[in-house]
């Protein structure tokens, strides 16, 4: 690619990445300064981090529809120009309404940053691109870890206020705007080989149907009147549901003439996100009373071991594929979830989240990478959507656990969660199926 820096344009990426996830760890960690010292409850105080996760969802489905239209360098400004006005509203929240609107920024950057990156990791390495996206994506759980030393040396061990915590974003928000600034960012793979707008729409297989359903889950998300409504009838969530996969069926075979490869895994991507984001921003609270002196020490010692495994998630990949490391994964974080949720002391938590970790490690930027590899036509909106639907999926998730553990306890909610990643199983022996089966047609043809 001539006249773009490749290595600089991955580092700006990585660090710009480096910025959403200390926010994840960050939020992590103040989430009980709300509850102690502002009053919210741990219901509120979820509601009012959802917008972290339905902000990046919106992001991302703005970014992937429009990307190829404005450039992929304006997304990156609008994710630098979001960040920053994110971070200085979080520096002022005191109440519920202050915190809410300081994470939707903070979520619009957050996603600003995935549409743009993503994409980018693609086109600047087209040959090697779930080895390069598990690359990038250390960055989320290996700024966790450092959100995480951070905030405990800073509020724990140094004792001081939580917004000193927070202003340590500006560091990295200041080194990767520089970085990009000034670059020339190549075009998204779908334009650079050809694809049109309109076929990619196609490759999505149902895009009207799921943004549809994304735009849903946000209102349920941020709506305690929906939320209540659909949740006090055992039935109704299931109609819902059943109805939206109705409709994804009639677009993609009826309309669209294409496989359900895409909703598939954008199915699996909801349970997957959820998964992994819910059990980590809640994990001060799941495991407050396992024998712990500091629960945020068990978030850094997930994350860190999901840093190292995307770090070399390069051979694995190449041995198993994609969707058998995903399979893997679904397995090994269903029996991590488990046995968090009958750990009671230190060394058996310490165990357990080593297994949760070992299993959500490659989750994220495996799915990505399906994507990408299997179902390449889809381009960056493929990626935008599932990155974006599995964020809003855990805007939802949110609120839920933290009622949970407020009525059932964290035990009872550990053991719940469980049952995602065991569907999890079921769907990515489907999709395993389904790819065999597409490989074994195309031979024949």
């Amino acid at each position: 690619m001539e006249n773009v820096n490749q290595k600089r344009l991955f580092i700006a990426s990585c660090l710009a990445l480096l910025v959403t996830a200390i926010t994840f760890a960050i939020r992590a960690r103040i989430e009980g300064v709300f509850t102690d010292d502002y009053g919210l409850t741990s219901e509120r105080v979820g509601r009012a981090m959802a917008p972290a996760f339905w902000g990046f969802a919106v992001a991302m489905f703005a970014g992937g529809y429009f990307i190829d239209i404005v450039k992929t360098k304006t997304i990156v400004g609008m994710a630098f120009g979001m960040h920053l006005i994110g971070i200085v509203l979080l520096l002022l929240a005191k109440d519920y309404t202050s915190l809410f609107i300081a994470n939707v920024f903070i979520g619009l950057g957050n996603g600003s940053v995935e549409a743009a990156c993503n994409p980018l990791v693609t086109a600047l390495f087209p040959n090697k691109k779930t080895k390069m996206l598990n690359r990038f994506h250390v960055w989320f759980p290996g700024g966790i870890v450092i959100g995480g030393i951070l905030a405990w040396l800073v509020m724990d061990q140094i004792n001081l206020p939580w917004q000193v915590l927070v202003s340590l974003l500006f560091i990295p928000l200041a080194i990767y705007g520089f970085l990009f600034f000034g670059q020339k960012i190549p075009e998204t793979e779908r334009v650079s080989s050809g694809v049109s707008y309109k076929e990619m729409m196609k490759n999505i297989g149902a895009p009207i149907t799921i943004t549809l359903a994304v735009i849903f889950m946000i209102l349920v998300a941020n709506s305690e009147a929906i939320s209540d409504a659909i949740t006090s009838s055992y039935s109704l969530p299931l109609i819902i549901v059943g109805a939206i996969a109705i409709l994804i069926i009639v677009e993609s075979k009826a309309i669209n003439k294409i496989s359900l490869i895409f909703p598939l895994v954008f199915f699996c991507m909801l349970l997957s996100a959820s998964t992994e984001l819910g059990t980590t921003q809640w994990i001060n609270a799941l495991l407050d009373n396992n024998g712990i002196s500091d629960p945020i020490l068990i978030l850094v010692v997930v994350t860190g071991i999901m840093a190292v495994g995307r770090f070399f998630a390069g051979g694995l990949i190449h041995r198993l594929n994609p969707v058998g490391v995903l399979l893997g994964s679904a397995v090994i974080s269903a029996g991590g979830l488990l046995l968090l949720s009958i750990s009671t002391g230190a060394v058996m938590t310490l165990v357990s989240a080593a297994v949760f970790a070992v299993g959500v490690c490659y989750f994220w930027p495996t799915m990505i990478g399906v994507t990408s590899e299997y179902i390449p036509k889809s381009g960056a909106l493929g990626m935008s959507i599932l990155g974006g639907a599995g964020f809003v999926a855990t805007s939802m998730v949110l609120p839920i656990m933290g009622k949970s553990i407020e009525t059932a306890g964290p035990q009872i909610t550990l053991r719940n969660m469980s049952v995602l990643p065991i569907i999890l199983i079921v769907a990515f022996i489907v999709l395993t199926m389904i790819i065999k089966n597409r490989k074994k047609d195309a031979s024949v043809t």
